[in-house]
């Protein structure tokens, strides 16, 4: 695997503290819980991917992406040869209150939660990191 990262983004929609999140079907990040994301199509900016993927795995009509956060994620194989690199952008999304988010796509499940819930759940580092900067914004 060459080390060009692959372009991905994701969605963080909040809600009276509670931070909606997919638990993953696929590769990365199978079996765990992370923001709604995938990666990017041709053509397609940051924001975009951010917004289709939202849609694509909650039903939820997402807008205004603001970036948030940026990270180069990198996992490498037991002998130490890459096995996947993707620039990931991680944007704050809003919706429409009464949207009704659905499991569709790569979602297996979702749901929302809290802080201190996605502490014990398998969820990638960036997730956690994210969540816990925003609920500080929130004190």
């Amino acid at each position: 695997m060459t080390s060009q990262p692959t372009a991905a983004s994701s969605g963080i929609l909040e809600r009276n503290g509670r931070f909606l999140l997919v638990l993953r079907r696929n590769p990365p990040s199978a079996d765990m819980y992370a923001f709604p994301g995938g990666r990017a199509e041709p053509d397609e900016t940051p924001a975009q991917t951010a917004l289709r993927e939202f849609e694509e795995e909650t039903g939820i009509v997402a807008r205004n992406p603001q970036l948030f956060a940026t990270y180069d994620l990198q996992q490498h194989d037991t002998d130490g040869r890459l096995s996947s690199h993707f620039f990931l952008s991680v944007f704050q999304v809003e919706a429409d209150a009464d949207a009704v988010a659905v499991a569709a796509d790569d979602a297996a499940a979702l749901g929302w939660f809290t802080v201190e819930e996605i502490r014990r759940l398998p969820t990638p580092q960036s997730v956690l990191e994210c969540a816990e900067r925003l609920a500080l914004r929130a004190e």
